[in-house]
């Protein structure tokens, strides 16, 4: 079971509201809204996208990664490297 499972409905609401704002930058696009105006909130939808994904990264170590870290060393071994891996990619977009 996903870490985030018991905060699906929070997240879930946080994704919608990026979506808006994604949506926006769609409309001022269609409007010929001022590029540093657009680009302002190209910032904010990245950050809101940034600090979602930090969110779930740290219900996934506290969750999926402690509870296979208690079931053996392989096993706890895999997802530290799994979220490692994603970290990078965090790190990297």
């Amino acid at each position: 079971m996903p870490a985030y499972t018991d905060s699906r409905e929070a997240h879930l609401r946080r994704l919608r509201r990026i979506e808006g704002q994604v949506r926006g930058l769609q409309r001022m696009v269609s409007d010929d809204v001022y590029c540093i105006d657009v680009l302002t909130q190209v910032s904010a939808a990245t950050r809101a996208l940034q600090s979602f994904a930090l969110e779930l990264l740290s219900e996934h170590m506290s969750g999926c990664v402690v509870e296979a870290a208690r079931t053996g060393q392989q096993e706890g071994e895999s997802k530290v490297q799994e979220a490692a891996e994603a970290i990078a990619r965090l790190v990297r977009s």
